[in-house]
């Protein structure tokens, strides 16, 4: 890779990553975890251009970071599956990173297994106390903490004060409509929430896709 390419590359990330954390700062999410996933494609030439041009090495990949914390709270498993076939070719990547992504990517399905039967749960037991999750649930309180307090900043689920604690509340049934973005074509759907969560044919492209869930 030339030099002129990977600076267009690494100017690109740049552009991105600015870009992302002004979304994240408005509340919206799911702008923010689309443009961090484009901005995947650039990875490799702004990591050869920093290092050789920069001086720079890496403890972390903030467009990784960003899909990792993200999209195992809006059940967005199409991206880490994506991740996970980017790592296999383009293993330069976390080469050059001093942290082990692929256990950082266990871990965001691990917590997506978390969230999954939060969710559930809370789609049964309206007001639902939060400082009584771990006893209900099992688990880490302050894991359970994380969840609800970034679905909340996501516009998922209420949390009204009451005394120390909250009462947690969603705001999308499984079965009530809600917006989802086709990973094939980007086209945005209305269906039954429980249906973007599997792997359907949009109407748009025709192709079998997986949906990202856009908050209300």
């Amino acid at each position: 890779m030339k030099k002129a390419e990977m600076e267009y590359h690494y100017n690109y990330y740049k552009k991105s990553m600015t870009d992302v954390r002004n979304f994240v700062d408005q509340g919206f999410f799911a702008e923010a975890l689309k443009i961090a996933f484009e901005a995947w494609e650039h990875i490799d030439g702004m990591m050869q251009y920093a290092r050789k041009y920069k001086d720079r090495e890496f403890n972390n990949i903030e467009a990784i970071d960003y899909v990792l914390k993200y999209a195992p709270l809006l059940f967005d498993f199409e991206s880490l599956d994506t991740l996970e076939q980017r790592l296999k070719s383009c293993k330069r990547i976390e080469k050059n990173t001093s942290i082990c992504i692929a256990e950082l990517l266990l871990e965001a399905r691990r917590i997506m297994t978390q969230a999954h039967k939060l969710w559930n749960y809370l789609e049964l037991n309206p007001h639902t106390r939060q400082d009584q999750l771990s006893k209900i649930l099992g688990g880490n309180q302050d894991e359970w903490r994380n969840i609800v307090e970034s679905w909340a900043k996501m516009g998922l689920l209420l949390r009204n004060k009451e005394s120390r604690s909250y009462r947690l509340n969603i705001q999308i049934r499984m079965g009530e409509l809600t917006r989802g973005k086709c990973t094939q074509c980007g086209s945005q759907q209305e269906a039954p929430k429980a249906m973007l969560l599997d792997t359907v044919i949009c109407p748009d492209c025709g192709k079998q896709a997986s949906f990202v869930i856009l908050p209300s």
